[in-house]
């Protein structure tokens, strides 16, 4: 073979590996799956070492931590806590803090501890009915949010906001959530879309993520019972089509996602595989 031949047929060889990567090196999801550690509080307190073990058994590589509480979670160190599910093939990605703590000078200590153990997000995930009673109490808020936001920028951590179904019914003739949208600076505050809360309330994820593309950076992947739309089902078993909304993930700007669920139909640990196994065959 002529030396020109050869160069010519290693190009094409190249090409052909780089359009067909599945078959060369073994394609590799997208999203990693994550799972918020609230969806088994009825045992992670009493046993975390056990449950984040069967979290991992499970087939799940992130978490969404709760309960932080000045450098503690469930009993053991922040740290500690971390190291341990590293151990499992764990990482601990994002995290769930209260308001009162985000509007404190108790914030920055636990952004440093989140920094600490390489976490990417932290986030505000509830407003309390006696504080969301108008539209201005809500944009009162969203300026303690990008506060918030903005001390997690000087430490190198992405801030975002939870939402439930409350933040779509409305107040003072405005909806909350479109409120907030508009006051909150996308550069310090992102969103994690609970998908079912907003299904829930009767509206649709895939019209915010055209109209506000880019800021929904994480999602709660918890599907609906078809019987009962306030309840919770196995994700796959229910009414909400994933296959679809992970299609639009991109326009949404989606980095991390993770499975709750807050009610049952079988004990908490055992609904979390089948989730896992489900989300598997459409990532």
């Amino acid at each position: 073979m002529k030396r020109r031949e050869f160069l010519k047929a290693g190009s094409l060889a190249a090409a052909g590996a780089m359009v067909l990567p599945s078959l060369s090196f073994g394609a590799k999801p997208k999203y990693s799956i994550g799972i918020q550690l609230y969806t088994l509080r009825d045992v992670i307190g009493t046993d975390p070492k056990g449950v984040l073990k069967k979290i991992a058994d499970a087939g799940y590589q992130t978490l969404e931590a709760y309960s932080y509480s000045d450098g503690n979670i469930f009993g053991t160190n922040y740290g500690e806590f971390s190291k341990y599910a590293n151990s499992l093939g764990l990482k601990i990605t994002s995290g769930h803090y209260p308001l009162d703590l985000a509007k404190s000078d108790k914030w920055e200590k636990a952004v440093i501890d989140a920094k600490a153990i390489g976490q990417e997000f932290m986030v505000v995930p509830y407003i309390q009915a006696p504080e969301r009673t108008t539209i201005d109490a809500y944009k009162s808020i969203c300026q303690s949010l990008n506060k918030a936001g903005e001390i997690c920028n000087k430490h190198g951590v992405r801030f975002g906001y939870h939402n439930h179904n409350f933040e779509f019914e409305k107040v003072d003739g405005q909806i909350p959530y479109d409120v907030m949208l508009a006051e909150l600076d996308p550069k310090k505050v992102g969103m994690e879309l609970d998908l079912f809360w907003v299904v829930n309330a009767g509206f649709d994820p895939k019209a915010y993520f055209a109209k506000y593309p880019g800021r929904f950076e994480q999602w709660h992947v918890k599907d609906m019972d078809k019987a009962d739309k306030t309840k919770n089902d196995v994700i796959g078993a229910g009414s909400i089509d994933f296959k679809d909304l992970f299609t639009h993930a991109k326009q949404s700007g989606l980095k991390r996602f993770y499975v709750e669920q807050e009610t049952y139909k079988a004990a908490p640990i055992d609904t979390i595989k089948p989730s896992a196994d489900y989300l598997k065959t459409i990532l």
